[in-house]
């Protein structure tokens, strides 16, 4: 039986609009960078790209703490008790930026190995090495300002996150367009001027958030009492949930490096095509990201509430809509496919590269629009995140990588076919994802 309440998709489609909007506008941060050290050199993109996957694995830590965040806190919220959030908060923000500055160490001391992994090109490695000096100090700041912003989330407030994304994606278009190929009479400082353009983005992202927290906020309300009371307790539930939820996000993380590492020492058109496909792809995927972000906090407000008969309802209806969402996707990155290369200033080998692994992209979003945001938005969020470290773990690193090694090294698969075996578990996986969700055994308290 589907919802018929006209609020339940008012709600839904607000939070999942805003959520959306302000992940596209994230992304879009990313795919200027793309595109104007794309303009300026293909070897400065690769460079870039290689560093992107560095802090994509990053990225999906610190946002798979503030998921394990909102998981709890939309429970807590559901029975209107906000003074536990805001310890799971100060949970939340230790794990983070221990792994900040975990990232930034090792940034600092050994980037050329690092990027090392990605690609054998000592050019590429420069370029990446002269990026990564200056987007190192971005990790502390990501950390900061995105798990502030789950703890917000949690208690359904997301229009300060689309202010903050739209203020860091101005500055640093603004500052890429003056920096990477010196227009207006300023210097001309390729991937540096890039990595200036972030850096400050971030932290003009990171004030909005904190100024918002202090003078505007009315639902968490936090004061000065709530950073030297800690309730250990909450902090040890906090970490209890977060483990596998980080687990998971590490591991997707990495498993995605992994294309470009296996992408990348295939030949180097690879790298610049798999970078100019994915930023397009992930621009679209925010659909599911917001979605899955949206049922999340329904759900977990839902199971907080106590009421079984809506989290069925909530859950039979989210699921026909996540399909709608992925054919949308699907038709977009289909169309926009063919203007979006015609941006980029790439030889036409790498051009060809990138239409055909956009279009094995069309065909396995439908699957991520199912499969992701059920599992990470219905299932995770309703406090079940072991199943889902089970079905990542035996999918992509039982199936999914050991094959796609063997297509790329063993049978010498060219790299578009390389990158369907790269994607196929977003098929597979539903079938998981159907039957999970369906029986509803991930329904679980995870409230004091």
């Amino acid at each position: 039986m589907f919802i018929k309440d006209k609020t339940f998709y008012k709600t839904f489609f607000r939070l999942c609009s805003i959520l959306i909007v302000q992940n596209v506008i994230v992304l879009m941060t990313n795919l200027a960078d793309n595109i104007m050290i794309g303009g300026y050199s293909e070897t400065a993109l690769s460079g870039v790209a290689a560093v992107n996957q560095i802090q994509f694995v990053f990225q999906q830590i610190i946002m798979s703490a503030g998921d394990a965040l909102v998981a709890i806190g939309s429970q807590y919220w559901g029975q209107k008790r906000t003074s536990p959030i805001k310890q799971l908060t100060k949970g939340a923000l230790f794990t983070g930026l221990s792994a900040g500055i975990l990232l930034f160490l090792l940034a600092t001391f050994i980037p050329s190995q690092m990027l090392s992994l990605f690609t054998s090109s000592k050019d590429i490695i420069v370029q990446g090495t002269e990026y990564l000096h200056l987007i190192k100090y971005t990790y502390i700041l990501f950390a900061a300002s995105n798990l502030l912003l789950a703890s917000l989330r949690s208690v359904e407030s997301v229009k300060i996150a689309f202010l903050a994304s739209s203020e860091a994606f101005v500055v640093n278009c603004i500052i890429n367009f003056l920096l990477i190929n010196g227009n207006l009479g300023a210097p001309r400082l390729g991937v540096t001027g890039a990595a200036i353009g972030t850096l400050t983005a971030r932290a003009v992202e990171l004030i909005t958030v904190v100024i918002y927290l202090c003078f505007k906020d009315r639902k968490l309300s936090f004061k000065k009492q709530d950073f030297i009371h800690t309730d250990f307790s909450l902090i040890k539930d906090y970490t209890k949930t977060a483990i596998f939820f980080i687990i998971v996000g590490a591991m997707f993380g990495a498993s995605t490096a992994l294309q470009t590492v296996i992408l990348g020492h295939m030949n180097d058109s690879a790298i610049a095509a798999n970078s100019v496909a994915t930023a397009l792809f992930q621009i679209l995927k925010v659909a599911s990201v917001g979605a899955a972000s949206a049922a999340s906090v329904m759900i977990g407000k839902a199971i907080g509430n106590g009421d079984g008969k809506l989290i069925k309802q909530y859950t039979k209806t989210l699921q026909v809509i996540f399909l709608m969402i992925g054919l949308a996707t699907s038709l977009l990155l289909f169309v926009l496919r063919t203007p979006i290369l015609s941006l980029y200033d790439l030889s036409e080998q790498t051009k060809q590269m990138a239409n055909g692994f956009l279009l094995i992209l069309c065909i396995t979003c439908v699957g991520t629009a199912y499969e992701m945001p059920v599992l990470t938005g219905i299932v995770r969020g309703g406090g079940d995140s072991k199943f889902v470290f089970w079905n990542d773990l035996i999918s992509i690193w039982g199936i999914v990588l050991p094959i796609s090694f063997l297509a790329a090294f063993v049978f010498h698969w060219p790299p578009v076919a390389v990158l369907f075996c790269l994607n196929s578990d977003q098929i597979f996986k539903c079938a998981a994802a159907v039957i999970k969700v369906n029986h509803y055994r991930w329904i679980k308290k995870l409230t004091r």
